[in-house]
């Protein structure tokens, strides 16, 4: 198809605040022959976004570059590469013009991407793009981390940090859905009521209660088989205290700032594991791409994680100013996102 020479993308020029966000004309992307082209409808926004925001994490694109991970849309452009539509992983997908997608590629807050078909996520006509875009960065992680960072399995006891959050809310149904007691995190009452109606079984009020304590008193003293901590910083000391013998840590995140440099001998204590896993490790080969994809499609139609959405932002600076605002003051309950496209 022929498209357009411009197009427009949320940009950075620098790190820093939310003030460094800006709406902004940019030529469009070059296309190469083994890439998908999309059109954007959603762009999710996550806490990785703000680590590239604010220089956490690094990029190797010269600014000024676009920002956001995460996507849905249309197929607009497919590979011209001939190797690549012979490729037997590539037909498996059945990509056309119209087919719908979602993608984990950095430069998602913006009208299109061209991106390696490799990692674009199919996504079946029944699953509207909001929740495809709701769900991809989240339900892909629950799922990995939940099966291979820590396998969880009926019984365990496991603690999730910030369980009202969106990562935090599909991992609870996740969690519950393989029979686990589920021990979570939150700041408000409001947010605590909303998590015992998704399924947690302990709700512990950080701000008000010695939250060590608590999980101590739930589980008689042994700890949990497992914590998913995407706090970081300001919970990674307590977790030692919180894991039992032989559990795990899986360090998902650093929303309080990154965990500061340990010595392993502290696993001793507990012979405990310790895992900081990304999603993209485990989502890397076009077949563990499809395996996720199906994995997170089968759970979303059969009910097992059901997202919500916390507010739509519109795609101006001023609206994904306040989304990453939002995002991190902690006044929110499931997921924010971008409307790209009408």
């Amino acid at each position: 198809m022929s498209y357009p020479t411009s197009m427009y993308a949320i940009t950075i020029a620098k790190t820093g605040g939310p003030e460094v966000l800006e709406k902004t004309e940019i030529p469009f992307p070059v296309v190469e022959p083994g890439h998908l082209v999309v059109k954007i409808d959603y762009a999710g926004v996550n806490f990785i976004d703000i680590y590239f925001r604010q220089g956490i994490y690094s990029s190797d694109k010269p600014f000024p570059f676009v920002i956001g991970k995460e996507g849905a849309g249309t197929v607009v452009g497919l590979p011209t590469d001939p190797t690549v539509r012979d490729d037997p992983e590539y037909q498996k997908r059945g990509y056309k013009i119209g087919s719908r997608v979602s993608m984990e590629y950095l430069g998602a807050y913006a009208e299109y991407v061209s991106m390696p078909w490799r990692t674009t996520y199919p996504v079946p006509d029944s699953i509207p793009a909001r929740i495809a875009a709701a769900t991809l960065i989240q339900g892909v992680t629950t799922i990995s981390f939940m099966e291979e960072a820590y396998t969880v399995k009926e019984g365990d006891i496991i603690l999730i940090h910030t369980i009202a959050g969106g990562l935090g809310m599909l991992m609870c149904q996740f969690a519950k859905s393989r029979g686990a007691v589920v021990i979570g995190t939150t700041s408000t009452k409001e947010k605590a009521e909303f998590a015992k109606k998704n399924g947690a079984d302990h709700v512990i009020l950080y701000k008000d209660e010695d939250t060590v304590a608590r999980v101590l008193e739930i589980t008689n003293g042994e700890g949990v088989h497992a914590i998913f901590d995407g706090v970081g910083k300001d919970t990674f000391e307590s977790d030692f205290r919180m894991i039992r013998r032989k559990g795990t840590l899986v360090s998902v995140g650093n929303a309080s700032g990154a965990v500061p440099p340990f010595a392993p001998l502290k696993l001793v204590e507990k012979n405990m594991k310790l895992v900081r896993p990304t999603m993209g490790n485990y989502a890397h080969t076009p077949g563990e791409v499809l395996y996720y994809a199906n994995a997170l499609s089968s759970h979303l139609l059969d009910g097992t994680l059901k997202p919500l959405i916390h507010k739509e932002y519109p795609f101006t600076t001023e609206g994904v100013r306040e989304a990453h605002t939002d995002l991190t003051t902690g006044k929110t309950m499931g997921k924010l996102l971008i409307r790209i496209s009408d």
